[in-house]
């Protein structure tokens, strides 16, 4: 039966529940950038021009800031309709639950549209703002095009995963990814090795990989019961959710729409060093991706738990999410970082044969994957405060302790040295200094919350 997906967070054992709802949260973040990367991995090792293979890895490598970037503000808004369904779920108000899901698919099918407009038309010229170099730009032009003309598929499925994780249900998004990511890499080797495509190749792959998974979640949606039901009646507009989803998901969108900007600067700044670094950074930057995404699910886990709770109006029970979330993201960055330093060199092998990339690449991971445990809990954190309704909030402290002092430190500290080592180390610094800011005003906020909660 479809209710027995979802999860009371409210009630029971919480470590439990927190590894129950994590783990397929975990598995499915690092199985998309396993899929992702078998996209680098296809182009480094099968693409049919070898002497444009580091052209290709540094192209698809290249478009990622930049499409987070454009796409960060939209996607944040998912974050809005993430909380109130989790919030609506605690109060055990199913009709209110119901209308913010029919309003999500609406949301996000003209979100998508609005994109795919964006980043359609606008592929070329974002990049060359981004000093893209001559002998990539083309290349990453047409991936960004294709990529961007699935953007609304794309988006349904991010709005309906979150909808699904809202009430417990992290199982069933995993499997359709799985799902997906499958077909992705089945598509990859068919258009890359055997009708000798580029990046096109893998774009059009991923592109239909999302489209399967989408649709999948969206039927899953249909035939729910409960707070994730999806019903036609509902897709329409309602003044007062979308109000909240905005206040919520907006601030979240900014966030990382701002905190974009910060990593295409520094993206910018690495294309300046030429290709051969662009592809190392590329590698290292895949390989950081599996311990970042394992972190941040536990920061999501830590988003619907706080949400759900304080739609229950239980104060400790948050306390205790956070506590325990804390202590879970943090062993688990620094031991997932440890074994990515150590197993470094083979790993990125696999996406390219170049030594001197593969230097590059380590040089890169020892200084950045080995502190992520700091940005687990930095997110953990950070979803907190937006899960008490303080999304603004987190959204100025994650933008002024990360994304406002790495754009002063390029124009300060990398100046005097301007060297890949001052750049990389932008990243754990920001890290310390933005948890230190977090930890500041938790404290006060959930005495505040404790009160307001209690009050009702």
């Amino acid at each position: 039966m479809a209710k027995s997906f979802e999860m009371n967070m409210s009630e029971g054992s919480l470590l439990k529940k927190i590894i129950i709802y994590a783990l397929p949260l975990v598995a499915t973040n690092v199985l998309q950038l396993l899929f992702n990367a078998a996209d680098v991995a296809v182009l480094g090792k099968f693409i049919h021009d070898k002497s444009m293979a580091d052209a290709a890895v540094a192209a698809v490598g290249s478009t990622g800031a930049l499409i987070n970037l454009i796409i960060g503000l939209f996607v944040g808004l998912s974050v809005g309709a993430n909380v109130l369904i989790a919030r609506y779920a605690g109060k055990a108000d199913e009709e209110s639950a119901k209308k913010v899901v029919g309003m999500s698919m609406l949301v996000s099918v003209i979100l998508g549209v609005v994109l795919l407009v964006i980043g359609y038309f606008g592929a070329r010229t974002f990049l060359n703002w981004m000093d893209c170099p001559e002998e990539v730009i083309d290349m990453a032009a047409k991936y960004m095009r294709i990529f961007f003309i699935g953007m609304p598929i794309m988006m349904l499925y991010n709005f309906s995963a979150s909808i699904l994780r809202a009430v417990g249900d992290t199982l069933r998004p995993l499997i359709f990814l799985i799902i997906g990511g499958v077909i992705n890499l089945g598509l990859n080797i068919l258009f890359v090795l055997v009708f000798k495509k580029d990046v096109e190749g893998v774009a059009i792959a991923t592109v239909t990989s999302q489209a399967i998974s989408a649709v999948l979640c969206i039927i899953t949606l249909l035939r729910s019961k409960g707070y994730c039901h999806l019903d036609v009646k509902y897709i329409r507009f309602y003044k007062r959710e979308l109000i909240d989803m905005i206040k919520i998901g907006l601030p979240a969108g900014l966030q990382g729409c701002v905190f974009s900007i910060s990593n295409v600067m520094i993206q910018s700044t690495i294309n300046g060093f030429g290709k051969t670094v662009m592809a190392g950074n590329t590698v290292a930057s895949q390989l950081e991706g599996f311990v970042y995404n394992a972190c941040y699910s536990v920061s999501l886990t830590a988003l619907a738990f706080v949400s759900q709770n304080y739609g229950a109006k239980k104060p400790e029970r948050i306390r205790l999410v956070v506590k325990e979330t804390l202590a879970v993201v943090f062993v688990l960055g620094l031991v997932l970082g440890g074994v990515m330093l150590l197993l470094a060199r083979p790993l990125a092998s696999i996406f390219n044969d170049n030594p001197e990339v593969i230097g590059f690449a380590r040089e890169r991971l020892l200084i950045v994957v080995t502190t992520y445990c700091i940005c687990g809990m930095m997110d953990v954190l950070s979803n907190t405060m937006r899960g008490l309704g303080k999304s603004t909030t987190a959204m100025i402290v994650s933008l002024s302790g990360s994304c406002l002092f790495r754009i002063l430190w390029l124009h300060t500290f990398f100046l005097l040295n301007p060297s890949r080592i001052m750049l990389y180390i932008v990243y754990p610094i920001s890290w310390v200094l933005t948890v230190g800011i977090f930890l500041a005003l938790y404290f006060p906020t959930m005495k505040k919350t404790t009160r307001l909660l209690k009050a009702d």
